[in-house]
């Protein structure tokens, strides 16, 4: 049985994840292999109640108090769904994980990033992904995106250019101290290229 394989796919809100993480999957199902493919928050029944807290309630969610939610739904996520895929030689493809929380709850609310990895970290017991693509797009392109797609925005989406660049840099310097786990990739690109330089990447390990 092949080895299971846990890629993550990191970037802020409008960057095209849905988009390359669909592309991806069908490449990779197309090379033989079985997909989980997944998203924080909302990737169980759990984590979809979890969602509709940490993304659309109404009023003010204290920053710790929402970091705490996500970490709740990464263990569970983690403990349901990652793990026992991994354990069946798959291959996870997951939308945002533990570096999501570094940079929206550490970066752009503010708090702890240290806390806020370790935080994930105990309640994942220590899963890291093999592979973190990360797709880069400047705030205010991103935001022109989402202006086009959007009904409504959720409680992250609606934050200033601010927040949203504090989570950009996050993202970067997340990536510059694990080069060998990310892959960055100019997400103001074709589609198409994105995707090339992505199988590129994974090619040897899929």
């Amino acid at each position: 049985m092949s080895r299971g394989l846990f890629i993550t796919l990191e970037g802020g809100d409008g960057v095209g994840k849905s988009t390359q993480a669909a592309l991806l999957e069908e490449w990779l199902t197309g090379r033989g292999r079985t997909v989980v493919r997944t998203r924080e928050p909302g990737g169980t029944d759990a984590g979809v109640e979890i969602r509709e807290i940490v993304l659309h309630h109404r009023g003010d969610i204290a920053p710790r108090a929402e970091a705490l939610l996500y970490a709740a739904d990464r263990a569970h996520h983690v403990a349901t769904v990652v793990r026992p895929a991994l354990a069946r030689g798959e291959i996870v493809l997951q939308d945002r994980y533990i570096d999501s929380s570094v940079a929206y709850q550490g970066a752009g609310r503010v708090l702890d990033a240290g806390q806020i990895r370790d935080l994930s970290l105990w309640a994942t017991e220590g899963l890291l992904p093999d592979v973190t693509i990360l797709l880069d797009l400047d705030e205010h392109s991103a935001r022109a995106r989402l202006d086009t797609s959007r009904t409504r925005y959720d409680r992250l989406e609606a934050e200033r250019s601010e927040f949203h660049a504090r989570v950009r840099a996050a993202f970067l310097r997340l990536a510059e101290e694990e080069p060998e786990r990310f892959l960055v990739v100019d997400a103001a690109r074709p589609v198409d290229e994105i995707a090339a330089e992505i199988r590129d990447r994974l090619a040897d390990r899929v």
